[in-house]
């Protein structure tokens, strides 16, 4: 694109986001973005309500390891329009629903993976010594193992929060709502401005999610940390001679 297109294409982007219809109604930039963010996160929600409670189960026995590797490698696996337009097919239904089925299937291999390796890795010698300590397998799943686990899990949901806000784009191709919706209408009107802004917005909403996960990953990391050295002086003190 020479420069002169260039320019003229960016005045294009720029009158776009700067005019007031874009802004209000039904189709406007807000109602987008809460369609966007209510699809991704409705997605998350079941996501991680499916893979923590597994991934923790199977991480605190310490089996199934080959199960959650599986499952993260068939998620990587299957092309995310593919499983929409199978979950269309399979629901009979050109709405939102397909795509929310679709990302619920890319959600839940990071979290579970994450989550079963963070429970998995745990220090043996603190396990045992909470055990000593009185604490039944549920108490040490939630007071130590799961505590430890956090930031791991939490990294593992903010790849898959990630994901599923860029992917949620395509929701617009099931007549679904969204940020995507701009993009496909944009493609078929053979309007490069809105498709671009469409592009755009669902890009600043994906680095504004990473962003926000990531300064949750790293407030829980510190109380990791914390009950970590704690379970080792416990260790230490009850191996003390």
């Amino acid at each position: 694109m020479a420069g002169g297109s260039l320019m003229h294409f960016l005045a294009q982007v720029v009158e776009w986001f700067t005019t007031a219809s874009h802004w209000h109604g039904a189709g406007g930039v807000p109602q987008r973005l809460l369609e966007h963010v209510a699809l991704s996160a409705s997605a998350m929600a079941v996501a991680i309500a499916v893979a923590l409670p597994v991934g923790m189960t199977l991480g605190h026995v310490r089996r199934g390891g080959v199960f959650a590797i599986n499952v993260a490698n068939i998620g990587r696996a299957l092309p995310s329009l593919g499983l929409l337009v199978l979950a269309a097919s399979a629901m009979h239904s050109i709405s939102s629903g397909p795509a929310r089925v679709a990302l619920i299937a890319l959600a839940i291999p990071p979290i579970l993976t994450n989550t079963f390796i963070g429970v998995r890795d745990v220090d043996a010698d603190i396990r045992e010594a909470a055990r000593g300590m009185g604490l039944s397998g549920g108490q040490v799943l939630r007071r130590v193992e799961a505590p430890l686990a956090l930031p791991l899990i939490v990294a593992g949901i903010r790849t898959a929060a990630v994901n599923v806000v860029a992917t949620a784009t395509l929701a617009a191709i099931v007549a679904g709502g969204g940020l995507g919706r701009y993009i496909v209408d944009g493609i078929a009107q053979q309007d490069q401005p809105q498709a671009f802004a469409g592009a755009f917005l669902v890009a600043v909403l994906s680095v504004a999610t990473e962003l926000s996960l990531g300064a949750v990953q790293r407030r829980v990391a510190a109380p990791s940390a914390t009950v970590r050295r704690r379970g080792e002086e416990e260790l230490a003190h009850a191996f003390k001679p």
